[in-house]
């Protein structure tokens, strides 16, 4: 049995849509990003976007989160495992890519906030470190 046929803990309704449309968002994201699609990447951001990397300030804004992922570092991939979702909020787990370093990935964590109209409004990431 899966979620959807057991009707005494799932009623569909706007807020389990929106929160569909945003799993599907974060992974286009990953995929407009890995392509280097910046326009379609910012398609899909809130306008009041706000982006929490690990040791940088918040980047507020479509713009400056995508100077924020793309600006800073080479092109990267996403290998991601895992996103789920629940109430507004989507959670992506994965392996951040860099070629060329020999293995040196990063394993990520992003938690997602998803606004009323399924746009991407928050993401924070955190990484992997050895104890």
């Amino acid at each position: 049995m899966n979620r959807q046929d057991d009707t005494s803990t799932w009623s569909p309704g706007p807020a389990d849509l929106v929160t569909a449309a945003g799993i599907d968002h974060v992974r286009l994201v990953y995929d407009y990003l890995d392509a280097g699609d910046l326009d379609s990447c910012a398609s899909l951001l809130h306008d009041g976007v706000v982006l929490e990397l690990p040791g940088l300030p918040p980047a507020r804004g479509r713009a400056a989160v995508l100077h924020t992922c793309c600006g800073r570092t080479p092109r990267v991939r996403h290998e991601i495992d895992r996103v789920v979702g629940q109430d507004r909020g989507v959670v992506a787990t994965g392996r951040r890519v860099v070629p060329g370093t020999g293995g040196q990935d990063l394993r990520f964590v992003d938690l997602f906030t998803i606004a009323d109209d399924g746009m991407i409004l928050a993401c924070t990431r955190y990484y992997h470190v050895a104890p």
